[in-house]
């Protein structure tokens, strides 16, 4: 023997607190569009530390129990009771970061591997686990950015079939409690950070793929695929320059053959009705204008 000890010889020696401890938790950034508005949900922690303060969704990964996936997909599922409403499967959820300095959390080392994720129509918000609350809160409390853009008259966005608007009510605040993103009450954690990677995150990848439908339902109008680029992107958009750079991406969406139930709100007619198409990347890209009315 050369005094190499087998895989077997070493792990049954191996003593794992020979090194300092360390947890892993998940954080996700879930969004949504709710009347028009881009909207987070967050919790309001009901323990120590950051007792009261509001917080992205997430928790600590079950050691040797579930994957970084598996505990994302739990946490998701909990806070939103998405698992009640007919599973996860309309949710896009893609790992975002790992967050990791010593001092981002005061009761010890831990990594979060945050997530970013979005869906249409998403329920009222239902605080799980041991938060002391849960509201849908529009992102534009924490970024000046994501001011909410102008509304357009008569452009086919008030429902895929011309029915109303598809999209829920806001879930209402705590009265009691300070308002999410007041100067008095900041974010838990290293949680305005994850959630400004989040939102920076969605408004590149609408720009080169097609997850812009995946805030829609199956089938939609181009009015409202524009007010999901106008609601994520902050910025008001021309309707003729974005019906044309649209329908010029191949793959971006195809259509039903279909119109909305109802005519526009100037009596015009019946906008159209398309699905999510094929591509998984947008050639030529859909770029976010630096300033409002301007599609390039």
């Amino acid at each position: 023997m050369d005094g190499r000890h087998t895989e077997a010889e070493f792990l049954a020696a191996y003593d794992p607190r020979a090194f300092d401890p360390i947890a892993v938790t998940v954080d996700i950034v879930v969004l949504t569009l709710r009347q028009d508005a881009l909207h987070v949900l967050l919790v309001r922690r009901g323990g120590q530390p950051f007792e009261g303060r509001w917080a992205l969704p997430g928790g600590f990964v079950q050691a040797g129990r579930e994957s970084l996936a598996e505990a994302a997909a739990r946490e998701l599922a909990e806070e939103t009771g998405l698992r009640d409403a007919g599973g996860l499967d309309r949710v896009h959820l893609e790992q975002l970061g790992s967050y990791g300095h010593p001092d981002r959390d005061p009761r010890m080392h831990v990594v979060s591997v945050a997530y970013l994720a979005f869906a249409p129509d998403l329920p009222d918000a239902t605080a799980g686990g041991d938060a002391a609350g849960a509201a849908w809160v529009p992102v534009e409390r924490f970024d000046p950015d994501a001011a909410r853009p102008r509304p357009h008259a008569g452009d086919g966005r008030n429902g895929a079939h011309g029915g109303g608007p598809v999209r829920p009510s806001p879930a209402t605040i705590d009265p009691d409690a300070n308002a999410p993103g007041s100067e008095d009450d900041a974010l838990a954690f290293d949680h305005a950070t994850i959630l400004a990677d989040g939102l920076g995150r969605a408004r590149a990848k609408i720009e080169y793929t097609p997850l812009a439908t995946a805030f829609l339902g199956e089938e939609f109008t181009i009015g409202q695929l524009r007010g999901v680029y106008e609601a994520v992107w902050g910025r008001s958009l021309h309707a003729g320059n974005f019906h044309r750079k649209v329908l010029s991406v191949p793959g971006f969406v195809e259509s039903t053959g279909g119109t909305a139930s109802r005519p526009g709100a100037r009596g015009g007619p019946r906008a159209r009705l398309y699905r999510a198409g094929d591509a998984r990347l947008l050639h030529p890209a859909l770029l976010r204008p630096e300033r409002e009315d301007d599609v390039r």
